[in-house]
């Protein structure tokens, strides 16, 4: 980092001066380590057994699935309560259906929290994603950084071997045409 970029004219930040993430990277660079790695091979804790059960409440909750078999619920719902009415007169759950209402709210209250519980992990997981992406991406910026000027190194020390060159040419030029003067 430059004096420029670190605010602080005229000098550059030493590592104290960089966060946890900027240090971890500079370790990185200085090591010649790989800093990128699977998450998803490597997700640390091992989720609890109601975390898994969350994940897994969620994941068909927010299915085409759920919402088909909801629906056919329903429909065998309203239609046995159709033919017990034509059968017999009456209905476990006359219309307009308080106990499939009473159901369908109990259902509700029970996978709210369980979705936002899969949910927060979610956040959590995509945190801990986007901190690892940042820190692929740093490393990834200051060994480009690197790398200019290295390439910038290079081109310095070419310009000054072709000067030296173009010298050489002149000294020797300039040498011929003292040569090939007519002596007066």
């Amino acid at each position: 980092m430059t004096a420029a970029k670190s605010g602080t004219p005229g000098a550059t930040p030493g590592a104290a001066a960089l966060d946890a993430q900027a240090q971890k990277v500079a370790r990185h660079i200085a090591q010649r380590q790989h800093i990128a790695r699977n998450l998803a091979a490597d997700p640390g804790m091992p989720p609890t057994r109601g975390q898994r059960a969350a994940d897994a409440v969620a994941k068909f909750g927010g299915s085409w699935t759920f919402v088909g078999l909801f629906g056919l619920t329903m429909a065998v719902w309203v239609a046995a309560n159709a033919l017990l009415l034509a059968t017999r007169g009456s209905t476990f759950d006359p219309y307009p259906y308080i106990l499939l209402n009473l159901f369908l709210s109990m259902l509700a209250a029970i996978q709210a929290p369980i979705i936002l519980m899969s949910q927060n992990r979610q956040a959590e997981r995509d945190r801990v994603s986007a901190a690892h992406d940042y820190e692929v991406n740093l490393k990834a910026e200051l060994e480009i950084m690197l790398l200019h000027d290295k390439v910038d190194e290079l081109r310095e020390k070419q310009w000054a071997e072709l000067l030296a060159l173009q010298r050489e040419q002149l000294d020797l030029l300039a040498g011929l045409i003292q040569q090939n003067r007519p002596a007066s």
